[in-house]
């Protein structure tokens, strides 16, 4: 995580932490796209909806204003981490254990590119697929909570 995600998630925490709603930060991304966005998602009880992301963006601006952290112009995000949302911290391995993710590899492992199944088990080394073997986390490019329509 760059030094700009680290200092903009404790500002993040502490702003969160001083709301009425129990909000939880579940990940901020500094990216360089066309232009920069500095996306923070979050996510509560009930779902998150757009009062709730206007209201954290605003106080979360008004900071960074403030501190004049980021020097570069830059777009500002808060969002919900969507249905689908992309497991990247240990946290968010504890929290959706027991739940059906989609487990994608860099290049296919025992034949296959992507497998679905339920969040077994995750020690920082190897995550467990509930009746699959474990898969190594160098091997997996990304892990994400599977969405059945």
């Amino acid at each position: 995580m760059s030094k700009i995600e680290n200092q903009v998630e404790e500002i993040a925490k502490g702003i969160l932490k001083l709301m009425i709603g129990n909000y939880e930060l579940v990940d901020v991304e500094y990216v360089k796209e066309k232009d920069w966005y500095l996306r923070i998602f979050i996510d509560k009880e009930g779902g998150v909806g757009l009062d709730d992301c206007q209201k954290i963006s605003e106080a979360v601006g008004k900071i960074l204003d403030e501190k004049n952290l980021i020097q570069s112009q830059y777009i500002l995000e808060v969002s919900s981490p969507g249905l689908d949302r992309l497991l990247r911290k240990p946290r968010d391995f504890v929290r959706e254990n027991g739940k059906s993710v989609d487990v994608t590899f860099y290049e296919p492992f025992d034949g296959k590119k992507s497998i679905t199944g339920i969040l077994e088990d995750y020690d920082g080394v190897f995550l467990k697929i509930k009746d699959q073997q474990e898969f190594p986390l160098n091997k997996i490019s990304s892990v994400r909570l599977h969405v059945d329509f």
